[in-house]
């Protein structure tokens, strides 16, 4: 197993004890059947009664240990532990809440029935909260870990950065490690043990947090599920800038109207391109952008002359969605851009990331690059980030602040080495962050630990349809944590998974094959039947 413990030693000093232990009771028992020479044989008498069975360990129930650990101290870190009630949706837990000085909070949730596993699960945007328990995750028996990364604030602030050093780099890549090891102890407080497996989730921010323990900290987690990864913290958010300056250009906004123009266009000339009219185009590869052919769309002479048509200035916020964005100063300041999916109008996508329907300032996008510029690159809240061009004017901020936040490193092979497994996944219509920078990111990587390595240790799936981390019209939810445990405490390699698209009741509306990349699911099932294309059973991952 993986883990970082500043109390490895009493471990250690467990193993011995169990050791000495065990040589007492076999020659307590004669050491079984077969002798060996090790112990002094014993003459025939008359029967003896026979040891009892020690009794089982009591089991650990969550009442338990919370009222082990309330008022605890643990690692410096004063604990509070109180039982949260089981609701319709999350099973009952103990919570248990502390502080690492100065700041760094930290929440763990113990099951009812540990099942002797950790949970890590990863943050999002500039973090500062914690987020809730993962209820799969407390269902299926983990003690679930989160923490608010060294600071509090809203998600959509950087301005930490600007004023607390220390708060940057737990933010950046401290607070994982520096949370793991309060947590194994707290773990061994509680039910005497450290884990026997420990892993790690995250989306967003989240995934460049899983990345960056992959690449930074490759012996702290046997698996590492990342998702949606915001790896490249250069180059997205100097990408969320262009595409923010292109929208603020005279003309350029976009109207929920204009971005459903944009989106059917698209679908009708790519939408059966996977065997099925169904408002998911699965297969991306050959929607290219000759077919797609955005530029029907000009309004005539290029300015904006109503819903029907995109002015110059708009074709322009295209031109800069889908192309790549490179800084100087390093190969990997840069972002591939984003591919047309035909899903830009679901209300997740670009209305919420992008457009803000018109109101700019209201886009996620611009909001994040907005904080990054003052708090990190122009260190000046007073500056406006769409005046603040090129980005790359100041080299030795955009290196600090790749040095804290970008988790950009190909070359896994301390993680692999250790026996760690990793799954990469991507919403195919994420309207945050680039699926095609997470490919890049994956090819990257097998170039520099070899396709072998690569092929025995790593996973991709790209989710057709899905938007930034959940939602949107594709199958969105998979278990990519129970493929994980097994692969990695059985060695069953995860191959083909299933994902599904749930309704607010929790009823499965449909699913389809979790294809690994760079396959699809491709629709094989009997034509013009609507209910049949529900079904995974009726596709089948294609290249």
């Amino acid at each position: 197993m993986h883990f970082f413990s500043p109390k490895a030693p009493l471990a250690g000093a467990k193993l011995h004890v169990a050791a000495a232990v065990s040589v007492a009771m076999l020659a307590a028992c004669g050491g079984g059947s077969n002798n060996g020479g090790a112990l002094p044989l014993l003459l025939p008498g008359p029967p003896t009664a026979q040891p009892e069975s020690p009794p089982s360990a009591p089991v650990v129930t969550a009442q338990k240990a919370c009222g082990d650990l309330t008022g605890k101290t643990v690692a410096g870190a004063a604990l509070t532990a109180v039982m949260v009630a089981a609701t319709a949706d999350v099973p009952v837990y103990c919570k248990v809440t502390g502080t690492i000085s100065p700041a760094l909070n930290f929440q763990i949730s113990l099951p009812e029935a540990w099942n002797g596993k950790l949970y890590y699960q990863g943050g999002g945007g500039y973090n500062g909260a914690i987020s809730p328990p993962s209820v799969p995750a407390l269902g299926l028996g983990y003690a679930v870990i989160a923490s608010d990364s060294g600071h509090q604030d809203n998600a959509l602030s950087a301005d930490f950065a600007l004023t607390d050093t220390f708060a940057a780099q737990l933010f950046g890549s401290l607070s994982v490690p520096t949370v793991m090891s309060t947590a194994n102890e707290t773990l061994v407080a509680a039910y005497g043990s450290l884990p026997a497996k420990s892993y790690f989730e995250g989306c967003s921010n989240g995934g460049r947090e899983a990345l960056m323990a992959v690449q930074r900290s490759p012996n702290l987690f046997d698996g590492v599920i990342a998702r949606a990864p915001a790896y490249n913290w250069v180059g997205f958010m100097g990408a969320f800038n262009r595409n923010s300056r292109a929208l603020a250009a005279p003309g350029g906004a976009f109207s929920a109207a204009k971005t459903a123009l944009l989106s059917k266009h698209v679908r009708d000339a790519c939408d059966g391109l996977d065997g099925v009219a169904d408002g998911v185009v699965s297969n991306q590869a050959a929607c290219t952008p000759a077919l797609a052919n955005v530029a029907a769309l000009r309004c005539a002479g290029g300015t904006d002359s109503g819903d029907s048509c995109l002015s110059d200035a708009q074709l322009d916020v295209v031109a800069s969605w889908t192309t790549e964005a490179s800084f100087t100063g390093s190969a990997t300041f840069r972002n591939a851009g984003w591919n047309l999916t035909g899903n830009e109008d679901d209300p997740g996508a670009w209305r919420t990331w992008l457009t803000g329907d018109g109101n700019l300032t209201m886009a996620l996008q611009f909001l994040f690059q907005d904080t990054t510029v003052k708090n990190y690159l122009a260190r000046d809240r007073t500056v406006s980030s769409l005046a603040y061009t090129p980005w790359d004017q100041n080299q030795n901020a955009l290196y600090a602040m790749a040095a804290l936040n970008d988790a950009t490193n190909t070359d896994i092979r301390p993680f692999i080495n250790s026996g760690g497994k990793l799954i990469l996944w991507h919403g195919g219509n994420d309207s945050a962050l680039s699926a095609k920078s997470t490919v890049e990111y994956y090819g990257n990587m097998r170039s520099s630990v070899g396709a072998a390595a690569a092929d025995a240790a790593t996973r991709f799936y790209v989710a057709p349809g899905v938007n930034h981390c959940s939602g949107g019209p594709g199958a969105d939810t998979s278990d990519l944590l129970t493929a994980l445990d097994q692969w990695v405490t059985k060695s069953k390699a995860p191959s083909t998974l299933v994902a599904e698209k749930r309704d607010a009741d929790g009823a499965v509306v449909l699913s389809r094959p979790l294809c690994q990349f760079p396959q699809y699911p491709r629709y094989t099932g009997p034509a013009n039947d609507a209910a049949a294309s529900k079904s995974a059973a009726n596709y089948t991952c294609s290249s």
